[in-house]
């Protein structure tokens, strides 16, 4: 396994300059290459000319709700997102999650704690390509749904579908262990890690994005709900 740090690059999109020259600051020394972005127009701009690896991302910015900036994002890319919010609120946290990201820092933070999370959230990309690489390339879910593990796409009835990344290793965790049953926490600590400090409502949010992905049957179900319990796959 390579360096964590090694030529991965970090948009910061935020109109607080303290806290992004912070962010920038110790990213920097940890080795990442950054990017600054005042404003939620300017870093989509900046998406394709410096095509991060990551993204952190504010939700109050001066242009447009980091919410709308986020959802643009997950239309068009598979880039990791961090949400950086002012509030301790749960449903800015849950509303961020249902529009792709991946995890979010409340302010004020622990700058070595946001660093910490940033590594986890690269280690386990980096980990999942790796163990994709050692296993079939390919795993099929009923008749129409195939996943392509080391190109990491999933395609129904020969149309690619757009998954964020969390989508995508949820998805893959389950169609690797079909047919067994995992409890929101379990799933939490196998697909987010242990340093996740999301709640199980998260499990939950991204199970209803992929089965309205896969445009699921209602009366038939790949991904099915053992009440009470959490969740198997079963296509």
């Amino acid at each position: 396994m390579g360096n964590l740090t090694e030529s991965k690059k970090i948009l910061i999109i935020e109109d607080e300059t303290p806290i992004a020259d912070l962010l920038a600051y110790s990213l920097t020394k940890e080795g990442f290459i950054t990017c600054i972005a005042n404003d939620g127009y300017n870093g989509l701009k900046n998406i394709e000319t410096f095509n991060p690896d990551m993204i952190l991302l504010d939700i109050m910015l001066p242009d447009i709700s980091g919410f709308e900036v986020c959802k643009k994002i997950t239309e068009e890319y598979v880039i990791p997102i961090v949400m950086i919010t002012a509030k301790n609120d749960i449903s800015d946290k849950i509303q961020g999650i249902e529009l792709g990201a991946d995890d979010y820092i409340t302010k004020p933070f622990n700058i070595k704690e946001a660093i910490v999370r940033i590594k986890a959230i690269f280690r386990r990309i980096e980990l999942t390509t790796e163990d994709n690489k050692t296993v079939g390339s390919i795993i099929t879910i009923g008749t129409s749904i195939k996943i392509y593990k080391e190109e990491r796409k999933i395609v129904k009835s020969g149309k690619e579908l757009d998954f964020t990344h969390k989508e995508f290793d949820l998805l893959m965790f389950l169609a690797e262990n079909r047919g067994k049953v995992f409890s929101r926490a379990d799933l939490l600590d196998k697909v987010w890690g242990f340093e996740y400090a999301g709640d199980t409502r998260t499990v939950d949010i991204h199970i209803q994005r992929i089965r309205k992905k896969l445009q699921e049957d209602k009366s038939v179900s790949v991904i099915e709900t053992v009440f009470g319990i959490g969740y198997k796959l079963v296509g």
